[in-house]
Parts: structure tokens; sequence; C-alpha cells
């Protein structure tokens, strides 16, 4: 029998799952679909769910005896991956989430690249898909520099170092050497870690032949709540790691003080005070227009990229100032 450390390119697959009673046969049928030479091991982290996820989990644990199931009774996403690395027999970690979906040679040209590159963690792009005209308009807002900025991740571009990447194919020992994910972090934990990787001496590498399917939020509540988030967690990577800072982050938090004042001044002082707020909704609008690809997705689009913009900007602008509470 194949001890842990016999091949240098098995991989231990880690989810951190919560709630995936929708999608997690398929994300768990993709994984143990590929065409991956050599060992791997599937590790679900299972959160206090309240659909049938964890049932349809241990099901499928008991259909293949790679997949093991641990308790992750915080639900917090960085305590999952901790225990799913903690208990992981390989040398390589495969982040999974339980909503997305691998291609068929996800896990070998990962390996390869990461081996090929020298990185400590390899990731390449969230393809974000929709199956309802909303969730179409949302998916291609996350793939449009129009409502996300530049990151490769989102956008697509050139293979090599980058700063952060979607989910990520890392080295198990760069993980430890660093303390592995911050349980301070509810959300950004990536961004968090690999800021730490690169702080490290790690690299942290972008490869476009890596496309994982993303499933996004269904509704418009969802998505303000998922984006409030972002920029709340993301202003709390900058303050506990001022190298983490970069202009295009205060795009969205300037445009909702810009707009917000121009509304208020516009309605009380003088009109001429609106050209903000109107010059942004055409913007908004007329991308919506250029980025949608129906009839459909170009009316939605507009109030995706408003409710992405503002919610982002939102939770930037009142993240606490007090820090991140520990122990």
């Amino acid at each position: 029998m194949t001890t842990p450390d016999a091949h240098e390119n098995s991989v231990s697959v880690i989810l951190p799952v919560l709630n995936e009673e929708k999608y997690l046969a398929a994300t768990l049928a993709a994984i143990t679909s590929q065409d991956f030479a050599g060992d791997f091991e599937i590790i679900l982290a299972l959160g206090p769910s309240k659909d049938r996820t964890n049932e349809i989990a241990a099901q499928l644990a008991k259909e293949d005896s790679r997949i093991k199931l641990i308790d992750n009774p915080s639900g917090k996403t960085a305590l999952a991956l901790n225990a799913a690395i903690a208990i992981a027999l390989y040398p390589i970690i495969v982040r999974v989430d339980g909503h997305s979906v691998l291609p068929k040679d996800y896990i070998r040209v990962a390996v390869k690249s990461l081996l090929e590159t020298g990185a400590v963690n390899v990731g390449g792009i969230m393809a974000a898909q929709g199956e309802t005209p909303f969730e179409k308009s949302v998916a291609l807002a996350m793939r449009s520099p129009i409502g996300v900025g530049g990151s490769r991740f989102h956008t697509g571009g050139e293979a090599g170092p980058t700063d952060t990447v979607y989910l990520g194919v890392f080295l198990k020992s760069a993980i430890n050497a660093i303390g592995g994910f911050d349980p301070a972090f509810i959300r950004a934990q990536d961004w968090e870690l690999n800021f730490r990787l690169r702080k490290n001496g790690g690299v942290v590498y972008f490869e476009p032949k890596l496309h994982v399917i993303y499933r996004p939020r269904s509704t418009v509540r969802a998505l303000a709540k998922q984006y409030f988030e972002y920029g709340r967690w993301r202003r709390e990577v900058m303050r506990t790691h001022p190298g983490t800072v970069n202009l295009r982050y205060s795009a969205p938090p300037l445009t909702l003080v810009i707009t917000s004042i121009g509304l208020l001044f516009g309605l009380f002082l003088s009109p001429i005070f609106l050209i903000a707020p109107i010059g942004y909704l055409l913007g908004v609008v007329i991308s919506g227009f250029l980025v949608g690809e129906s009839v459909a997705t170009k009316f939605t689009l507009p109030l995706v990229l408003l409710t992405m913009h503002m919610s982002w900007g939102l939770g930037f602008l009142t993240s606490s100032k007090r820090g991140l509470r520990r122990g």
C-alpha cells in the first residue's frame, strides 16, 4: 500500500461545508471524477447546517471511502479549513467550496503548476455561472472589471505571481509554517492567508487554465449581504496588514460617499449637486447594457452593479475600528 508521503503530488481535498444541500453532491462528483493520477482524500468539515447537507454528506461518505467527515460546530470557515488541514494525510492541500464545481483536469493542472513554478499556492478563475436571469446577471458582473475591478481571478489574465487567487492548491508545509488560516477573519480568509504566505517568502501563482464554476447569490438581499461582508472584512485585512492597501479598494466607498453627498445636497441645496448621482446611475445603466448578454440581463445588471458597489462600499466604511476579536 502507498504511504502518504510516497508521492509528492498526493493531495488532500478539503471543503468547509454549511447549508450546501443543493450543490454538495455535484461538487463531490466533480472531485471524485478528476483525471488526477495520484492518491487523494476528501475531507468535509461539516458545520451546523439547517438543511439536509450533513445527511447527504454521510450517505456520500458511505459510498466512497475517500470521503472523510469531521465536525465544525462553529460553522466558521477558517476553523473548518484548519481542522481539515490538521488531519490531512498528504502534502498538497486542494481547497474547494461546497458550491463550486471543478473541471475534470483541475487537480492535475494545479499540482503540475505548483510543482513546476515553485509556488506555495496556485489558483485560477472564479468562473461564476448563474441559472436564473438574476444569477446570470450577477455572474456577468462578477466576471467584469465594471463589477469587481481588475482582479485576475475574476476577469482572467496572464499566468504569473499575484496577490491572491480563488480557492487555492497549497503546500501543506507552507500553510503550517504561518499558523494556518486566521480564525479571527469571518470572511476574507483567503486574502489574509495569501498575504502572510507572500510575506513569508512564498509565491502565490495565478494559472488561467484553472476555471472553477462558482454559483452566485440568487436574490438582491443575499447579494447585498455578501458584498457588505466583503467590504467590511477587506478593510479588516487592510487594517491588520497595511501592506495589503490598494487604491482600487477605495473605489466603492468613494463612489458611495460622493453619490450620497450629491443626492443630499442636490435635494436640499442645489440641483447641480445631482450631477454626481445621476452620472453614476447613467454609468451603471450603460454598463449593464454593454455587459449584458440578453435582454433580461441587460435590464437586471444595473440593479446588480448598484447593489454590489454600494454594499461593498457601505461595508468598508462601517467596518469596526476596534479591530478583530481574538481568543
